[in-house]
């Protein structure tokens, strides 16, 4: 009894992702091949330009149907996390690299893809080499990577160059910099909105990138192994508290997109933290005279952690073990993953593509260009901290983490309530 009623529940969660929900299905309904599609975007203007993308490639192969699913973010997240374990897994579907991607393999559902590679390497070989590492594990390669994101500073060149400031390369640095700003009679230095956790986690995955060694980092993000003892992490906690005091008791009453478009596009405050996928959405937002640029979060006098790496990581795609027509969806990826269609995702969807090629074209920004550059010479892509540990930790260090910056905790309740929180996974 136990079972059907786990079994009803499940196929009640699954029921909007397959009985139409937001779905698209356009033209080739009766075709022979049958592909379906899930993914995360379903705003504009990525959702529209996915079923322009379905369209052509169906006019162009009028034998293969592809019937599209979407929902957002957090939501993706765990509908994908329930639904790829059972029989009922969508033919390709999207995926993050890291932790996330190996949390899918898990389930035994995914495809080996090795060979596709080996098979076409004039195609594979225009993938970024970075961005397949993040779906490859002992060996095996599990994902077709599609874009590439990186986070950084981005500051007013305009306000650094009348202070006289230099981008500043260490945390005093910053900090200095951040006092000057304040001196210079810029109240918020330093543009956030906390009410997105997923943006106080990018701070603190960040900081604990930078803080703790590589090898206890890996041992604590381990849900069979963590335990986060290092004194590092409070450390690590104090800098984020301090850096809190730079972003205004504004910060924690709204969310990243307005801090972005009233704060730093307006030039109210000089410095935000915002991932390269934002170039296009804050090109949209800026008079014709702002000029920005980016620097790398500083590095820490005490930290242990590799200061070059960069905080981001490829998104991409995987195909189901089960897929009926496997051939097919490896065939729907390969055009997707194109540089035609990467250019198309650079210039209408926003992102980065992962294929060379992709951002030549006119219609790229050239800040896009730079920021390509800066993920090539990052030492290492360190992946998005919910992406790089279990749910139950990095849930608590961002409900922890927006705690600090309004004062209702310390870093060193919010570091014992994640001690706990990893403690109960084994």
């Amino acid at each position: 009894m136990k079972k059907l009623l786990v079994a009803f529940m499940v196929m009640l969660a699954l029921a909007p992702v397959f009985a139409g929900g937001s779905s698209e299905s356009s033209g080739n309904a009766d075709a022979e091949t049958q592909i379906f599609f899930f993914h995360r975007w379903p705003n504009d203007p990525k959702n529209s330009m996915f079923n322009d993308l379905l369209a052509q490639y169906m006019e162009e192969n009028p034998d293969v149907n592809i019937e599209m699913d979407c929902i957002l973010n957090d939501q993706y997240k765990e509908r994908i996390r329930m639904i790829v374990s059972t029989n009922d897994v969508p033919d390709v579907f999207s995926s993050w690299s890291g932790t996330f991607a190996e949390e899918m393999i898990a389930s035994g559902n995914v495809l080996a893809l090795n060979d596709i590679y080996e098979a076409d390497p004039e195609w594979s070989g225009r993938l970024a080499s970075a961005s397949v590492a993040g779906f490859t594990f002992d060996g095996t390669i599990y994902g077709i990577p599609w874009s590439q994101d990186g986070k950084v500073f981005f500051y007013n060149k305009t306000i650094f160059e009348e202070l006289g400031l230099e981008v500043p390369t260490t945390w005093t640095e910053f900090i200095a910099v951040l006092d000057a700003l304040k001196a210079a009679g810029y109240e918020i230095p330093l543009a956030e909105g906390l009410v997105d956790q997923w943006a106080v986690l990018h701070y603190l995955g960040t900081i604990n990138q930078r803080m703790i060694d590589e090898e206890t980092l890996a041992k604590d993000y381990d849900p069979a192994t963590g335990e986060f003892t290092d004194p590092l992490y409070v450390t690590a906690l104090e800098k984020w508290q301090q850096l809190t005091t730079y972003m205004g008791d504004i910060a924690s009453a709204i969310d990243h997109e307005t801090a972005r478009n009233t704060m730093f596009a307006t030039g109210e405050s000089p410095i935000m933290y915002l991932q390269f996928a934002e170039i296009p959405m804050l090109e949209q937002v800026i008079p014709e005279d702002f000029e920005y640029g980016f620097f790398n979060f500083p590095a820490f006098e005490e930290g242990k952690g590799d200061p070059n790496a960069l905080t981001g990581a490829p998104e991409g795609f995987m195909i189901s073990n089960k897929a009926e027509n496997i051939d097919a969806c490896v065939d729907f990826l390969k055009w997707l993953v194109s540089p035609e269609r990467g250019y198309i995702l650079s210039t209408v969807g926003g992102d980065m593509s992962c294929v060379d090629g992709a951002l030549d074209g006119e219609g790229i920004y050239e800040s896009q260009k730079e920021a390509l550059a800066m993920i090539q010479n990052a030492s290492y892509l360190a992946a998005w901290f919910d992406n790089a540990c279990d749910p139950s930790v990095y849930v608590v260090y961002g409900q922890g983490g927006q705690a600090i910056a309004t004062g209702d905790a310390t870093p060193e309740s919010v570091m014992a309530q994640v001690q706990a929180a990893a403690a109960s996974l084994h």
